[in-house]
Parts: C-alpha cells; structure tokens; sequence
C-alpha cells in the first residue's frame, strides 16, 4: 500500500496569552510591583515558549491549546475539506502543514512539494510587482525560471490583473491580491494545495473559477486540503472531510458523512432560540425583526416535515427607535446545507401586499402547504423590507429537515440522492400498435 502523502500524528499546539497584570492598591504594593517586575517578565518571557507534557497537564489561563492531539492521514489525489466553527484550529492546522509554525508537540511528515494560500498576499512582498512576485513565489516553491516562464501566461489571464501587472502589490485592492495568489498557487503544479477561507474574498465570477481550477487539480491526481464555511463547496469539491472542534478532529471520513456529522453535532447551536439576532444579521441591516419562527413545528429543533408536507414561518418586527415602515414586506429563501439555494419568494412577487401606512409593528406570516423539496436539510433566510428596499434579514436562521418517505406508496423510500425537488407526475403507456403490413 502507498504511504499517505500526508501524515499527522498526535499533533498538539499550543500558545501562551497574556494575563491581566495585578493593580496594587496602596504605595508599598505600588512599590513592591516595581521591584519584582524585572523578575516576574524575565519569568513570562521564559515561559513562552516552554511546553512540556500533554495538553491535558498544561490548562492554565494563559495557555490556549489551538491544536489537541489531531491524527489523520492523506492518501494521494484526495480532496480533503476541513469544517468547523471559528476557532476550532481549522487555520491554525493549515499553517503547521504549511511549515509556517511549528507544532507544540506531535509529528507531521509531508511527501510532495507544497502550494499554500491560507490569506489574502500570502507570501507577496508589497513593494514589488504582480509580475516579480509570481517569480518570486514560483521560486519559494521550487520553480525553475523555465517553468514559471511556460505557466506565466495562463497565471496572469487567471488571475485578471494583467493591466496591473507591473504595479506594486501594496496598491492592488485585496480581491485583486487573492486572484493573483490564488492563480500562482494552483498553477506552478503543487504536489499538495492548501486552501484556507480566502475565496469569499472574491467575486462570484471568480469563486465560480477557482473552485473549477481545484477541481482540474484534483481530476489531476494532486492532493488538495480545502477550509471554507462554504458546506455547498466543499461538498461538490471534496471527497473526504474532517470535523474541527475546539482543537480536535471530532469526525474523519467520507465527506457526506462528515458534513452530515456536522449539521447533527451543531443543531443545538444553531436553533435560533439559543443564539443572539445579530449572530445572523448581516452588517448593513437595521433591526426591525424581533422573531422568525416555525408554526406548529413541535418542541424538537430543527423540526422534521415529512415529504410533501406543510411549512409555516412566522415573522414579528417592531420599529422601535427606527422609522416607521409605510409597506411591510416578507421573503424567504430556502437553501439546501450542501446543494445551495434551492428557491425564494416574497410577498411583492408574489402579488400580495399590504396598504400604504406607518406600521410600527406587526407580524408576517408565510405557509406553504406543501413543500416540494426531497429529503436533507434545508436552512431559510428571513428578509423584510418595505416594498422598495431590504431592511433586514437574519441569514440561515431558520433550519429544517424533511424525512424520507414513502411519498409514492410505491414500497420505495424516496431520499435526496436525485437532487432537491419532489416530482408529483402522471405515467402513462400506450402501447404500439402493430403495422397491418407484417
């Protein structure tokens, strides 16, 4: 059997905080803090760096394990797309396979040339050109001048920035830096390409790029580690998975797995009732939704709804210290947990709307008698706006599942392995009639 092109063992890593220092009350404890401060920073600055024995013997205030005895390996040509919550050491992993830090313990062992781009510049020096850091870069990888001489065309029509080429980076916006690094690090032909959250930097166009580059690169036998919060991404690009969590990998394996481990460990979490509105708002909204909840949807969340069954959502809103809105309006739009969104609808589209006025407050209500979606998980964004603009919304606040079932009454449990929509058609069959020729 071949050797895994990449192999983690018990890899730890661990970083020291700082601590708020003691403010002394009287004169003597002002003056006693001065004489021991020479020793008590000589002390901290020794112990910076200093780790000893495993994790678990080492919690104290200022160490944060970002890294806890993480193991898995890599074989060659696979897709490997790493998942979980802010600051569960997704970034933190990627830097130590990258050889950007060191592990606090552990091994890692790497077979194959590395191409790494875990944010935005990563690895260009700002005063020099586009055109002297991809030369630059090809070269910290391993590049003859030939090969980046045979690839430099195709790396800068990629990348978009040919009228920029020979400009500083520092003056390049920071969308225009990631297509310039994306582009060098997928195209010097990287044994192992490392991709950390950078793509959201980009536009739609070129997300819709790069995710076709890196699957040119996996269709080519290459190895690929890819970290997004993007589960549709990683769904259609990768092949196995790996659930992050405070530092440990929770969950390895075939990628619908681990992304299905992932809804299922973090349900809790996500149910809107135990997490703040703003956690879902985004930046330019104002806060006029005060609630967004399921009708009739039972205790248990998220709720389960049967194939072809009723989905009922209502939404309140008050003004408060905002203007008044003079037609409130409510949108939904429903998006599968791997496959994107699947549909939307509001209430102006809908050709229902409600009289001009000054409402202060209210509530919207939305039901779809039955819902034409197969089996998986489904999260909804709640939108309200006024008729002639968005106010609000809280994305992927809701989240449901539909259950598979005998929809048919065929003996046949139907299951989203056929897409997201459910069909509701007549056979028929006529059979040919035979020619009076024969």
């Amino acid at each position: 059997m071949n050797k895994p092109v990449i192999s983690v063992e018990e890899l730890s890593k661990a970083y020291r905080i700082g601590m708020k220092d003691e403010i002394p009350d009287t004169l003597v404890g002002a003056m006693t803090g001065v004489l021991r401060a020479p020793f008590k920073n000589f002390n901290r600055l020794r112990k910076l760096d200093t780790f000893s024995g495993s994790p678990e013997d080492n919690h104290s205030e200022d160490t944060l394990w970002a890294l806890n005895d993480v193991s898995f390996d890599v074989q060659e040509g696979e897709v490997v797309g790493i998942i979980g919550r802010n600051g569960a050491g997704k970034s933190t992993l990627l830097k130590v396979l990258s050889r950007i830090t060191e592990p606090t313990s552990g091994r890692v062992v790497i077979r194959g040339r590395v191409s790494s781009l875990l944010e935005v510049g990563t690895g260009f020096h700002p005063e020099l050109t586009g055109r002297d850091n991809i030369y630059m870069n090809g070269t910290i990888l391993g590049m003859t001048k030939r090969e980046i001489d045979r690839k430099f065309d195709e790396i800068v029509d990629f990348s978009g920035v040919e009228k920029f080429l020979d400009t500083p980076v520092k003056r390049y916006s920071s969308g225009m830096q990631v297509r310039l690094a994306f582009a060098v690090a997928a195209h010097l032909e990287p044994e192992i390409l490392i991709i950390d959250e950078v793509l959201a930097v980009g536009d739609v166009e070129f997300q819709r790029k790069c995710l076709g580059k890196m699957q040119s690169v996996a269709s080519e036998g290459r190895t690929v580690l890819f970290v997004s919060h993007n589960i549709g991404a990683v769904a259609n690009l990768c092949t196995s998975g790996i659930v992050m969590q405070s530092g440990k990998s929770t969950m390895q394996g075939e990628i619908n797995k681990v992304i299905n481990y992932y809804n299922e460990t973090f349900a809790v979490e996500s149910n809107p009732a135990n997490q703040p509105h703003e956690r879902y708002r985004e930046k330019w909204c104002i806060p006029y939704i005060t609630d967004a909840r399921f009708v009739n949807a039972g205790e248990t969340y998220p709720p389960i709804i049967p194939l072809g069954g009723e989905l009922a959502i209502k939404l309140e809103f008050s003004a408060k210290d905002n203007p008044p809105i003079s037609s409130p309006m409510m949108g939904v739009v429903l998006s599968h947990a791997t496959k994107g969104v699947v549909g939307g609808l509001n209430t102006r589209t809908a050709g229902w709307q409600i009289a001009d006025g000054d409402y202060r407050e209210g509530t919207l209500s939305c039901t779809i008698p039955k819902l034409p979606l197969l089996p998986g998980r489904y999260t909804i964004d709640i939108w309200l706006g006024d008729g002639h603009r968005n106010l609000d919304v809280l994305k992927q606040f809701l989240c449901f599942e539909i259950a598979a079932t005998d929809y048919y009454e065929s003996g046949v449990f139907i299951t989203g392995s056929n897409g997201t929509v459910l069909l509701d058609v007549d056979w028929a069959f006529k059979q040919a009639e035979l020619s009076s020729n024969i």
